[in-house]
């Protein structure tokens, strides 16, 4: 990497801090600043020594048993029977619970009530839950629940598989969406008839496995009083607890659900640890002792969901320049067997189709298939890099089919500042910066000269081709829900000076616990290693959202800030009434408090407000404004801001085997004013390469007959691994404070990096192209494996795939 990453060591900082900008943060931190600095996450020190401790480096209490999940052996059918004398015989089982033994509700669903916990008489899949075995240990419990198979009595049926195939049938898990603007009746039609070019097309896209490092888990431990301890890796505590509860038939104020970390989520441990988290529960509450339920690998894959592969059918006019007049989509999500949160996820992918470009008249369908697959979930981006996706692979084929540059095109189709800036659903673009943006990035990465270098390789090389591409980023933030922009915070400062906080928010590696006791510290003006983060636990802050949409910090971070500064002014007050002058002119900053003349420790005026009964700690809470959001019109502002970004790849390909390499990344990206920039930028570079395996390496198979997942391994599904990180990877925050009062102006960065991962398609598109005529018009489906690569390479040299 090309960055300057230097260590400096400061008053009141534990340790040597990454610097991800150079000496500028060190100015900053002389003048008391703690936020726009790069210090090392608060676990940084613990994960790299293998001391961080996961839900399941617990110490187990005594008598703790262990649960594993029977499958379902068939992708569709009527269970008829299970033989559970047969099971309980088996080694060490303690137990067996099927749905009839669920004393409330036998559903785990996040919004629609379609979600079994464990299948009663309909099977769905290849790998749904039929039944929760206890054993006195985990292996014991595993070999039980692979042998269910052989006690279960199934009447089979024919599975649906494909999105396609279901959308044939018009077999959908919800009701059609559609997302229409046009400026007179008719128009969109008249727009399509009229205009000097047309295209139509699919496009596929697949779907895309978490791969969390730690798999679900949840220990579920029974506590006095018909209560129930969980502590369960999830990115949504106060689900978890509210589903428990529903499934044992108990009010939420009975269970506790606490999660101090996990080993990634991605999405993946929003809604769907909650089936995990209620066998647990269910189990620990039947028995009466502690129970953990810990998934491997394969289990995970074919039990959980994941990204949502989409089928698109779309029809595009425009004329000479390339600018779109009308654009008619249909999208096609692969739900699965449930809802799980695909209504969602649809809604953000129709109004991210858009993605940096005005489209003045515009229809885009969306569809929700039913097939007997996993159900799919949130991940990364829930929906917006697949509804954004379709419009680049459009832009390309315009570019292509006119013969011009295909960042041309892109500057041709941008929304504007004043007059082009409105989406189609209704929100004003406000704060555009996306033209700025490409400007610079393609200055800094020498676009032009490359592209015209790139066009020379390729005329001198018929096996080798590279490509080229820059592909803009333009993604919302917010919950697209209006009611979960809210969040709430319980900060404490103790009579040594030290402050805890506890949050709503959970870790998941991104480091929002790093950013918020950043904030914290900031505002009470003391050192980072003063302040510390707590677990995240339901009997501390309540009714959460989950963290999720990239607004953990932007949420979070806020309600801290709401909390610390409460606190900070009754500091003030108090110091103000004790040594004079006014609350407002008294200062905290690097651990002082500066009253008039006098300083003295923060420590020192702790002690001092203590022992004059000054209340020492505050709950705060925050709620985004002005986000509003219909959705049966699907009109509104259901972003409270954009973020903002670009990438230019550069690839090469081996047109005889397929393979492609990543030779140089360009990256520029609008994190606001950042208040982390090494943090932002590992969530940048960690987005970029993540996307860029979903679109490339990261293939999901099923078995045509039998419904079962085959790629349900690392051994058979290919995540990026170092060597796909190229050695010329430049990434550059986009100095650009948030136009809205975001935390410290800051701007989200969880989900918007994945877009940029898109230049790396478009340049394999523009290798391929290469290898055929001028207006050769690949047709790569995505993810681009060698497979689907040398299938494109053939139809542009004019074979068939």
């Amino acid at each position: 990497m090309n960055r300057d990453v230097r260590t400096l060591r400061q008053p009141g900082f534990a340790g040597h801090i990454p610097l991800a900008l150079g000496a500028a943060e060190a100015e900053a931190m002389a003048a008391g600043n703690r936020v726009g600095i790069s210090p090392a996450h608060e676990s940084a020190h613990l994960h790299v020594a293998g001391a961080a401790p996961y839900t399941d480096d617990i110490p187990e209490l005594a008598g703790t048993l262990h649960a594993a999940l029977g499958l379902s052996p068939v992708a569709a059918g009527t269970l008829l029977g299970i033989d559970r004398d047969a099971l309980c015989a088996m080694p060490g089982v303690v137990a067996v619970f099927t749905a009839a033994d669920i004393p409330g509700a036998n559903d785990c669903g996040p919004v629609f009530h379609d979600d079994p916990v464990l299948a009663e008489s309909d099977l769905r899949y290849l790998g749904q839950p039929i039944a929760l075995i206890v054993a006195t240990g985990r292996d014991l419990a595993r070999r039980a629940a692979a042998r269910i198979k052989d006690f279960l009595t199934i009447e089979p049926a024919s599975p649906v598989l494909t999105a396609r195939e279901a959308f044939a049938r018009g077999d959908s898990l919800l009701p059609p969406t559609h997302l229409v603007r046009e400026t007179a009746p008719g128009a969109l039609d008249l727009a399509l008839r009229t205009a000097p070019h047309r295209l139509d097309g699919p496009f596929s896209l697949g779907g895309q496995e978490q791969f969390y490092l730690e798999g679900q888990i949840s220990y579920a431990l029974p506590t006095e009083n018909q209560g129930m301890r969980v502590h369960c890796s999830t990115q949504h505590p106060s689900e978890m607890q509210h589903l428990i509860a529903h499934v044992l038939g108990w009010r939420s104020h009975q269970v506790l659900v606490e999660c101090r970390r996990m080993g990634g989520g991605f999405g993946g441990k929003e809604s769907q640890s909650a089936l995990f988290a209620c066998a647990a529960a269910l189990a620990a509450a039947r028995l009466g002792q502690p129970v953990k339920l810990r998934l491997d690998r394969d289990d995970d894959f074919l039990i959980t969901g994941r990204r949502h592969p989409f089928d698109y059918d779309y029809q595009v006019g425009f004329d000479d320049a390339g600018r779109i007049l009308a654009l008619d989509a249909t999208l096609i999500a692969n739900g699965g067997h449930s809802a799980d949160l695909s209504s969602a996820v649809m809604t953000r992918a129709l109004c991210h189709l858009d993605n940096a470009y005005y489209l003045p008249e515009v229809a885009i369908h969306g569809f929700i298939a039913r097939t007997n697959t996993q159900s799919n979930t949130a991940f990364r981006g829930f929906g917006g890099p697949q509804g954004a996706l379709l419009i680049e692979i459009i832009m390309d084929r315009i570019a292509r089919t006119l013969g011009h540059d295909p960042l041309a095109v892109r500057r041709a189709n941008l929304y504007g500042t004043h007059t082009r800036n409105v989406t189609p659903y209704g929100q004003t673009v406000e704060d555009n910066v996306i033209a700025p943006i490409i400007a610079d990035l393609a200055l800094s990465a020498a676009y032009d000269r490359r592209r015209a270098d790139i066009a020379a390789f390729n005329r001198d090389n018929d096996v080798l081709k590279k490509g080229i591409a820059l592909t803009p980023v333009k993604f919302g933030i917010s919950f697209n829900v209006p009611h979960l922009n809210q969040a709430g915070a319980l900060v404490h400062v103790y009579v040594d000076g030290s402050v805890l906080v506890n949050h709503g928010g959970t870790e998941m590696g991104q480091g929002l616990n790093t950013k918020v006791a950043q904030v914290v510290a900031d505002a009470l003006g003391i050192g980072f290693d003063a302040v510390r983060c707590s677990a995240t636990d339901t009997s501390k802050v309540a009714n959460t959202s989950a963290t999720a949409a990239s607004t953990g910090a932007d949420l979070n971070g806020m309600a801290a800030r709401d909390a610390a500064l409460t606190i900070r002014n009754r500091l003030a007050d108090f110091a103000a009434a004790r040594h004079g002058g006014t609350p407002d002119a008294v200062k905290f900053i690097n651990d002082q408090v500066i009253i008039g003349t006098t300083a003295m420790d923060f420590t020192a005026l702790v002690r001092q407000a203590y022992e004059a009964r000054v209340q020492l700690w505050s709950d705060g809470f925050y709620a985004t404004p002005k986000v509003h959001w219909d959705p049966k019109a699907l009109k509104g502002r259901p972003f409270y801001y954009f973020a903002y970004g670009a990438a230019v790849s550069e690839v090469i390909i081996d047109t005889l085997t397929g393979e492609f390499s990543l030779l140089r990344a360009d990256i520029l990206h609008d994190a606001g004013r950042s208040l982390n920039p090494a943090i932002d930028i590992g969530q940048i570079e960690g987005g970029f390469i993540q996307s860029m395996g979903w679109l490339t390496t990261e293939e999901l198979v099923w078995h045509p007959a039998t419904g079962r997942l085959l790629t349900h391994a690392p051994s058979t599904y290919k995540i990026p691994t170092a060597n796909d990180c190229p050695d010329a990877l430049h990434t550059r925050l986009f100095d650009n404070p948030n136009a809205e009062a975001t935390i410290h102006r800051s701007k989200a960065v969880g989900e918007p990096p994945m877009l940029l991962a898109f230049s790396v398609l478009l340049a394999i598109r523009d290798a391929i192209a290469a290898c055929g005529g001028t207006d050769a018009d690949p047709p790569l489906r995505a993810p681009a494996t060698p497979e689907a690569i040398l299938d494109a390479i053939v139809a542009v040299q004019g074979g068939a795939p």
